[in-house]
C-alpha cells in the first residue's frame, strides 16, 4: 500500500452533482418542502440507531397513555440527501437525522441531535428522567456518554469494518480496540445494577441500546457481532435482551416512514 503524503493544505477533489454525498460545507443544497402531519409531534429521521431512539421514547410515551406524544414519522433518506434539502436544514442547520419539531405549544419549537430529543421529551412529560438530583445526573453521565463514545462505534469502528472500499488493518484494529472497551465498561456497569443509571428504566438506556445493543444483537453491521465476541459480555447481554423484549422498544423499532414526497 501506497503512504498517504498529506498536503500542507487539504483540498476536497471528488465533489460531483450527487446531492447525497458529504462535502466539506454546509447549508442546503436544493429547494424542498417537507410534509407536515396532524399529530402534536414531527419526526424526520431514518431507522438508524440514532433515529430509533426517538421512536422508542415516543413509542414507551404512547405505551404510558400519554396522546401529547403522538407523532408523524416521515422518512429522510440520506442515500439520495433529502438532508440537504432547505427545509430539513432550517431545522437542523448540521443537515444529520433525526429532528423533531414540536407543534403543540403557541410557537413551533425545533429540536435536533438525537440525545437532545429524548431529553427535551423526557422533561416535556416528566418520564423516564429521574427527579432525585443526584440520580438525573447520573443518568445524564451515561446519556453524554454515549453521545460521545458511539462516534468511535458507528463513524469508526463501523465504518472501517463494513463501508469502507477496501479493508485496512490499522484502522479496524484501532476501532475494534476502542467498541471492545466500550463493551467492557457496559459489562461492568451492568454486573453492578439492573439499568444503565441504576434501578429505574431512563433515556439514557435508550440511548444507549439504540446502538450497543443493536451491536449485540448483530443488527448493525454483518458478522460484526462475532468478530468482537460480544457473546463474552454477559451481564451486556442479560440487559440487551431485556429491553428488547419492551413492546414499545419493538414497535419503536419497527415504526412505519412515511415518504417526504407522494
Amino acid at each position: 500500500m501506497t503512504e498517504y503524503i498529506k498536503p500542507q493544505v487539504w483540498k476536497w477533489e471528488e465533489e460531483n452533482d450527487n446531492r447525497s454525498g458529504n462535502r466539506p460545507t454546509a447549508g442546503s443544497r436544493f429547494e424542498q418542502i417537507l410534509p407536515q402531519g396532524d399529530k402534536p409531534l414531527q419526526v424526520y429521521s431514518l431507522g438508524t440507531p440514532n433515529g430509533v431512539k426517538v421512536t422508542i421514547l415516543l413509542e414507551e410515551l404512547r405505551e404510558l397513555g400519554i396522546s401529547e406524544a403522538d407523532y408523524d414519522l416521515f422518512l429522510i433518506d440520506i442515500s439520495k440527501g433529502d438532508q440537504f434539502g432547505s427545509d430539513f436544514v432550517a431545522i437542523n442547520p448540521n443537515s444529520k437525522i433525526p429532528a423533531l419539531v414540536d407543534f403543540s405549544g403557541e410557537e413551533p419549537i425545533r429540536v435536533f441531535e438525537s440525545s437532545n430529543i429524548l431529553l427535551y421529551l423526557a422533561e416535556k412529560f416528566a418520564q423516564f428522567i429521574p427527579t432525585n438530583p443526584a440520580a438525573r445526573v447520573e443518568m445524564l453521565n451515561w446519556l453524554f456518554w454515549q453521545t460521545g463514545a458511539a462516534p468511535f462505534v458507528g463513524g469508526g469502528f463501523g465504518h472501517f469494518y463494513h463501508y469502507a472500499p477496501s479493508a485496512q488493518q490499522y484502522p479496524i484494529d484501532r476501532y475494534a480496540m476502542e467498541t471492545k472497551r466500550q463493551l467492557d465498561v457496559l459489562d461492568q456497569l451492568l454486573a453492578t445494577r439492573s439499568y444503565v443509571a441504576g434501578d429505574e428504566y431512563t433515556i439514557a438506556d435508550m440511548a444507549i441500546w439504540s446502538w450497543y445493543g443493536r451491536l449485540v444483537q448483530g443488527a448493525l453491521y454483518p458478522g460484526s457481532a462475532e468478530f468482537l465476541d460480544v457473546a463474552s459480555y454477559t451481564h451486556l447481554k442479560v440487559w440487551v435482551e431485556k429491553i428488547a423484549e419492551r413492546p414499545a422498544v419493538q414497535r419503536g423499532l419497527a415504526a412505519s416512514y412515511r415518504p417526504i414526497i407522494d
